[in-house]
């Protein structure tokens, strides 16, 4: 497929749509040629500016049979430019749906943050009908994708209705797992390959934390929520995330801290020993994740723990006494089945944890999976998320976050689902990106909230030898971050 652009450079967005119809293909990129010199698959996509007005147009030919969709706009109109691209991907949008018999619920939001947009309009005073009337008729969305993207967006305001502007969160970056998903292409090394790096890789950490501490102490902001993710931070052994918790416990004032998450993840790393360290060094929630309650889906997906495994620590850590745990699914697993998905979904409720996160399948570059793409493509992801959203909110779950991820099967989403009163913060914050997000260790990228809005990215460096290597270096850059809240302030 050639992809052709004529007087725009709306590259990024046009492809994203492109992709919603034709998934897992490499484009061949072209500017300001005439489509009569392709012979191929295309897709022509021109804006041409007039005296008052614009026209815009779009060609696209699939397998000898062409479709053409063409309007013009004001050249005085608002939003001129941004109106040219949307107006652009609604002709894409409509000339792939002709060709391919196919459609996408979310339409043109091809954003990872659309319920961002819901917000915004909620924010402007928009009633919920003009909310669902722009939605549906400018940007072409579902009804069922709107109604989720509504309720995400209303049990947000709820959760965050006492924020307050001077708090900020931590992330904790533990980039090893005990062995490699088939389908992750997170930053992670395997314990078996790296663990000769690890005693360095939590001396390391615990040093950021001192550093950044001291950069933080006294600019008035105070610490919201703690988050630990990875890879897998239960790799690690007990008495070394007791080390880095208690690090942190010494050297940041906790005393309004009103969320603390250690994603225990996978079952084959969890231990009494380490949940009674998570516990009593103050977190109050963590993720168990089965992805699936099939034993030969694990199997196929190299994920190395059983289903009793998982329940059986899913019991421990509630015994133990943690109050809030989360559990993810996949949906479109290989080798799943409707019914497979179906029963995991009743096997979770029955265990009625208080947050669900129901991921759809994404292929990404990193993962092997990719390198099968033709088991994954057709695949009946939208029925299992179909039936996990229905059972869920039967059963008294709210959406309070959504997110969506390049390649993603049948264009869905991850969504997030908690029991009232159970949201996790920090999955709000880091998904409608309204509160700093200070990060640590390997991979891990700090995310800068200023008053106005904007925001400043600061990268760890990506992986733990790197992030060994390089620490000094590392560090300085760590003053970005005290240069950013000084001035911003």
């Amino acid at each position: 497929m050639t992809l052709i652009f004529s007087g725009n450079d709306f590259k990024y967005e046009l492809e994203s749509v492109v992709k919603l119809f034709i998934p897992a293909t490499l484009f061949d990129i072209h500017f300001e040629v005439k489509p009569e010199y392709f012979s191929g698959d295309f897709c022509f996509i021109r804006r041409k500016r007039g005296k008052e007005k614009t026209y815009l147009y779009t060609v696209c030919r699939i397998d000898g049979k062409s479709v053409v969709r063409a309007q013009s706009i004001l050249n005085s109109s608002d939003n001129y430019e941004g109106n040219c691209e949307i107006f652009l991907a609604r002709l894409l949008f409509k000339c792939l749906t002709a060709l391919t018999g196919k459609s996408a619920k979310w339409g043109i939001l091809t954003g990872i943050r659309p319920v961002k947009r819901v917000n915004k309009m909620l924010d402007s005073g928009m009633s919920r009908n003009a909310i669902e009337r722009e939605l549906s008729e400018i940007f072409l969305c579902e009804k069922s994708k709107i109604d989720i993207a509504y309720k995400t967006a209303l049990t947000q305001k709820r959760a965050l209705e006492n924020m307050d502007g001077n708090t900020f969160s931590l992330y904790v970056s533990i980039p090893f797992c005990p062995s490699r998903c088939s389908y992750c292409s997170f930053v992670s090394q395997s314990v078996e390959s790296s663990i000769r790096l690890i005693p360095e890789y939590v001396d390391r950490l615990c040093d950021e934390i001192v550093y950044t501490a001291n950069i933080i102490s006294g600019k008035g902001l105070k610490l919201d929520t703690i988050y630990f993710g990875g890879g897998t931070p239960t790799s690690l052994e007990a008495d070394q995330l007791e080390k880095i918790m208690k690090t942190i416990s010494r050297h940041f004032d906790l005393s309004d801290l009103r969320e603390y998450t250690v994603e225990a993840g996978r079952a084959d790393t969890i231990t009494i020993e380490k949940l009674k360290v998570i516990k009593s060094c103050g977190a109050d929630r963590i993720s168990i994740n089965p992805q699936t309650m099939n034993d030969s889906v694990l199997k196929a997906i190299d994920r190395r723990h059983t289903v009793k495994q998982f329940t059986d620590s899913y019991k421990l850590a509630k015994k133990i006494g943690f109050e809030s745990i989360n559990t993810d699914l996949i949906a479109g697993l290989p080798t799943d089945t409707v019914e497979s998905f179906m029963k995991t979904v009743d096997a979770i409720l029955e265990l009625s944890p208080e947050n669900v996160t129901v991921h759809t399948l994404s292929i990404k570059r990193a993962a092997y999976l990719n390198r099968k793409s033709d088991m994954v493509i057709d695949n009946p992801a939208e029925q299992m998320v179909d039936y996990a959203s229905k059972r869920l909110m039967e059963s008294g779950y709210d959406p309070y976050y959504l997110y969506r991820q390049k390649n993603m099967l049948e264009n869905l989403e991850n969504i997030g689902w908690s029991k009232p009163g159970k949201e996790s913060l920090y999955n709000i914050y880091i998904m409608e990106e309204n509160q700093s997000i200070i990060a640590l260790g390997a991979g891990a990228s700090t995310k800068l909230v200023a008053r106005d809005g904007h925001l400043k990215r600061i990268f760890n460096y990506k992986f733990p030898l790197e992030y060994i290597k390089h620490f000094d270096i590392m560090l300085e850059k760590k003053n970005e971050a005290k240069e950013f809240i000084e001035k911003n302030r």
